[in-house]
């Protein structure tokens, strides 16, 4: 890099000041409309706008006029598997839930229809989840028992799914599920392994035929309840839970080894409840301690507006217990219909799943369902079925109402035991162990958010559960913000490029010139730290070279290359690292400046107080300006030696 002969670089360009208002628009285009949603509006006629927007938000006129036979033969095999799903399921998760099992029929119709009107995902299947569940009769439980006041419970769960949907909706029309995603994929990961932990914990109630059981959800509350009434255990329950267990985990590991077989693992849940019904019936089990469902009413929803509880005192509670249980299964639903949408290869729109999500909620509510997401385990099942469209959730929906309608009566004498089982083998699903021993080898930060998640909802309560992993994620980011990594550069042999000397150690040091590299937005939140490890770098250089006895520093470079924003605060740690540098007798040099970093430093004149000779557009070029300008210092130098020499002589 010591070539005498210098190229003269090219200029670093200032781009041309926006208008105030153009500014604000494209600022608020790039945080809320990423994906351009308007665009199809562009250059169209106002009745096909109109058309388009109907679409847009209506996607079942989309796909309707395009619906044809062969992919109602699929709907309807894909439709009616998982109904055979969703009816032991929705009475197992409502009784997780301290709701009568009716309840988890009613969420099984309303809510599907809904979504397959404006829902985006071919392959979402809309129902119940257990962590949801769980987490409403743990919220609301504290505020209102939901045995000793059913009404007013079941009252503050309608309107928590009120809110929740309500919820959702800002979200989608306000274009800000940004928010959702502060629940990473490891507190997500941790979140539902302990919850899934805890539900499994709790369905031992059922199993073992308890009648009294705690209300708390930790492991310690659980296993003493547990352990404390093991005269009240009863033998005939147990034996029956295990072996409706066994057969359900067998179902799921044949699955899992043949896909082709997935119809067994689905029809499984609703097989049990045939099974276990005539069980009871014939050995008249009931009268030897296995508890049953008993009656349940026939008839679809019943409206339930009047039923929102707006004005009670425990509105606070439902309102806290909508937005986080609505958060949490808007992140599973939108997060289970993209990753099936990728199997097809095609794009759901997150913020009109949002929007979809939300009215069927609030649909929900008012005709007697609780809260509804896009369930993993069913969505799985309707999609290795064949589904086609979200007609499958129509399809399902008929196939509830038929059975609220007419069948209600034959589950009187479904065990309790084999709703517990069927919750168990779905809750070891979510398990995800080998996830937590991927994010141990990958990143060991997200390691510990995710065991934060599992140890808090498991030793403690979901609450916790959801804050302490969101309070360690939020403080890891605002740490690299506060704390960004500057990293020395150099130059790779035989090349021009410049890397991070801890990347690549073949890269070599240029005499004289210290490179750095600012990897982060300079503003408020570092520019402190940024200005004192500026310092620190040039210090230890200065005294490497000196231990060594190398060309002493003389020029500083700042790789700006990633630095994509700054403030005030950034600028005045810029004209302060400019001050200290000079003090050393050295010069400052930038490199290839942002856009938006450029206009700014134009703007303070602080390009005017360095000079814009010392601006370059990339690293490369700062480095040989410095080499030329060293050697010819070296030149000079020796001239006057010799013009000295000369004289003296």
């Amino acid at each position: 890099m010591g070539n005498p002969y210098y190229e003269c670089p090219l200029p670093v360009a200032i781009p041309p000041a926006k208008p105030l208002l153009e500014s604000i628009k494209l600022g608020i285009k790039e945080t809320l409309f990423p994906d351009d949603p308007f665009r199809q509006f562009k250059n169209q006629p106002a009745s096909r706008k109109f058309i388009l927007g109907m679409q847009y938000f209506v996607p079942i006129l989309e796909w309707a006029p395009r619906y044809t036979f062969e992919f109602f033969k699929a709907d309807l095999v894909a439709g009616i598997t998982i109904a055979s799903l969703a009816v032991p399921q929705g009475i197992s998760y409502a009784s997780l839930a301290s709701l009568p099992p009716i309840i988890g029929l009613y969420s099984s119709f309303v809510p599907p229809l809904v979504y397959a009107m404006l829902g985006s995902s071919k392959d979402l299947a809309v129902g119940t989840v257990a962590v949801v569940s769980l987490l409403i009769s743990s919220m609301l439980g504290k505020e209102v028992n939901p045995h000793e006041n059913a009404k007013l419970y079941v009252q503050l769960v309608f309107t928590a799914t009120f809110f929740a949907g309500v919820f959702q909706v800002a979200l989608g029309l306000l274009r800000l599920g940004f928010i959702v995603d502060f629940l990473s994929h490891a507190a997500i990961v941790g979140f539902m392994g302990g919850a899934a932990t805890v539900v499994c914990l709790q369905q031992l109630k059922g199993i073992l035929g308890l009648v009294h059981f705690t209300h708390g959800t930790d492991l310690v509350s659980v296993l003493r309840s547990v352990f404390s009434q093991t005269h009240q255990w009863r033998w005939a329950s147990g034996l029956l839970g295990c072996c409706f267990l066994f057969f359900l985990v067998l179902t799921r590991y044949v699955s899992k080894r043949k896909p082709c077989f997935f119809w067994i693992n689905a029809m499984a849940p609703m097989m049990c409840v045939i099974v276990g019904s005539v069980l009871v019936y014939l050995t008249n089990a009931e009268k030897h301690g296995v508890q049953v469902i008993g009656h349940l009413k026939k008839g679809l929803n019943p409206l339930s507006v009047s039923e929102l509880a707006f004005g009670s005192p425990y509105m606070v509670a439902a309102i806290k217990t909508g937005i986080i249980t609505g958060g949490i299964s808007l992140a599973e639903g939108v997060a289970v219909g993209r990753s099936f949408a990728m199997f097809k290869n095609y794009h759901i729109d997150g913020n009109k799943e949002m929007i979809a999500f939300g009215m069927m909620n609030m649909a929900g509510s008012c005709a007697s369902c609780y809260l509804t997401t896009g369930p993993f385990s069913r969505t799985a099942v309707n999609f290795n079925a064949g589904c086609k469209t979200a007609g499958s959730n129509i399809v399902m929906a008929t196939a509830v109402m038929v059975t609220l309608l007419f069948l209600t009566p034959l589950f009187h004498y479904t065990p309790i035991v084999v709703l517990s089982s069927v919750i168990i083998a779905a809750m070891l699903g979510l398990i995800d162990y080998e996830a937590a021993i991927g994010l141990w080898k990958v990143d060991k930060g997200d390691f510990i958010v995710c065991m934060s998640a599992y140890i808090g909802v498991v030793f403690g309560s979901v609450e916790i559960g959801l804050v302490i992993p969101v309070t360690i994620s939020l403080l890891r980011t605002l740490l690299s913000v506060a704390r960004p990594r500057t990293f020395l550069l150099g130059n790779i042999p035989n090349s021009t490029i410049f890397r991070s000397i801890d990347q690549y150690p073949v890269a070599n040091n240029i005499p004289g010139v210290l490179i750095l590299q600012i990897d982060a937005p300079v503003n408020f939140a570092n520019a402190n730290y940024l200005r004192e490890r500026i310092s620190r770098w040039i210090y230890e250089e200065e005294e490497k070279l000196k231990s060594t006895g190398g060309s002493s520093l003389q020029y500083v470079i700042l790789d700006l290359s990633a630095v994509g924003s700054t403030d005030t605060s950034g600028i005045s740690m810029f004209e302060e690292v400019k001050k200290n540098i000079y003090r050393r007798g050295l010069k400052l040099v930038l490199a290839n400046p942002r856009s938006e970093v450029i206009k700014k430093l134009v703007k303070s004149k602080f390009i005017e107080s360095i000079g814009q000779e010392w601006i370059y557009l990339t690293v490369g070029e700062a480095v040989a300006a410095c080499n030329f300008m060293l050697h010819a210092s070296k030149s000079n130098n020796q001239v006057a030696d010799e013009f000295d020499a000369h004289n003296n002589a």
